[in-house]
């Protein structure tokens, strides 16, 4: 009887391990969706800036250079 019951419940083995691990991996894939967030607002914030300071401009141009490398290696 007791045998009857142990293989009526689920082996539970690795399902901490598989929860902890998909936890993990949503977390992260939260963390690269906020910083791609991110990136899009400061972009945005580039391109609506107006200057006619050609040393502003050189600034900004740099800085969404850099943004979109960020973006794209973020994928």
């Amino acid at each position: 009887m007791a045998t009857a019951q142990q293989s009526a419940q689920p082996y539970l083995g690795n399902s901490f391990d598989s929860i902890s691990s998909k936890r993990a991996a949503e977390q992260a894939r939260l963390q690269r969706e906020r910083q791609r967030q991110a990136l899009r607002l400061q972009k945005e914030n580039i391109l609506s800036q107006r200057t006619s300071n050609p040393a502003r401009r050189a600034a900004l141009e740099s800085a969404l250079a850099q943004i979109e490398a960020q973006l794209a290696e973020l994928g």
